[in-house]
């Protein structure tokens, strides 16, 4: 455990996935009720810097681009389920460590990107803000969880088994190619997937440089890890109570005020309690 986790551990955020989801649904309901609205949510540098501070928190709300309420839901449930489990294997601290710096790499690639328009002297449009997004958020959340679980299958299509490191492999070659076709295209929209793509991805290769040899985890290790914690908590149990009446069960813990003896005539070590140390019958053997 670093001093850091020592020190702020404490204020971690339990199933911080939940509350990412949470806000995914109360995006999809407002994109429904009124898509105009997610302009005033988005992660629009000019416009924070003019006073609209709200923006550093609200764009979480917008969600992954999905139409499909079946999509939706599996989405949802994905990567629910596969924060849970990085959360469960990694502490509530790391995971939450590595959500919040990829939040904050984004905010500032934001703010990196406005200052390189405005600098060669592109007019800032709202519709940039609205590259920054919770998608690349939740693709480093994937990346993590198939850097810890290379070997694990999902179902590509429902159909389809394929391991996770395979899946997650695909989706970097994608996202370079994206980059490189943008590039080719239109530099200045080339560097503006960079630095998007770049931002938000950035928590999970500095996760990854840093403790590459420590994530894998195996399904046998889990569950050792596991029946070593559950193992650990049951000697604390039984440390805890440390002296107990031999006639009548109450210890140090259901009775503070009692005082326990051995009994030097007994044979064996037969502990009392302040009532019983001199009534009780010596045992003999």
């Amino acid at each position: 455990m670093s001093s850091f986790e020592k020190k702020f551990g404490k204020y971690a955020i339990s199933n911080i996935t939940l509350y990412l989801i949470i806000c995914y649904a109360f995006g999809y309901a407002i994109r429904f009720v009124n898509p105009d609205f997610i302009n005033v949510m988005s992660l629009d540098p000019e416009r924070i810097l003019h006073g609209q501070v709200w923006r550093l928190f609200t764009w979480l709300v917008i969600p992954p681009g999905l139409s499909n309420i079946f999509f939706v839901l599996i989405m949802l449930y994905f990567y629910y389920s596969i924060g849970n489990t990085l959360e469960q294997v990694w502490g509530t601290y790391r995971l939450n460590v590595y959500m919040f710096s990829g939040l904050l790499f984004t905010i500032v690639g934001s703010f990196i990107l406005y200052g390189i328009f405005t600098g060669v002297g592109v007019i800032w449009s709202p519709q940039f803000a609205l590259m920054f997004s919770t998608t690349y958020i939740n693709m480093s959340l994937f990346l993590a969880y198939a850097a810890t679980f290379p070997d694990m299958h999902v179902l590509l299509f429902f159909i389809i088994p394929i391991k996770v490191k395979v899946l997650g492999i695909i989706y970097v070659v994608l996202m370079v190619y994206e980059i490189l076709m943008s590039l080719r295209m239109n530099l200045l929209v080339g560097i503006a997937d960079w630095i998007v793509i770049g931002s938000s991805l950035l928590n999970f290769f500095v996760f990854f440089i840093t403790s590459r040899k420590k994530i894998r985890r195996t399904p046998i290790m889990i569950k050792r890890k596991v029946e070593y914690n559950r193992e650990v908590k049951k000697a604390e149990r039984n440390v805890i109570t440390k002296h107990k009446c031999a006639v009548c069960d109450r210890t140090d813990e259901s009775n503070p005020e009692l005082e326990f003896r051995f009994c030097s005539k007994c044979n064996g070590n037969y502990e009392y309690c302040n009532d019983h140390l001199f009534t009780h019958t010596h045992v003999k053997y």
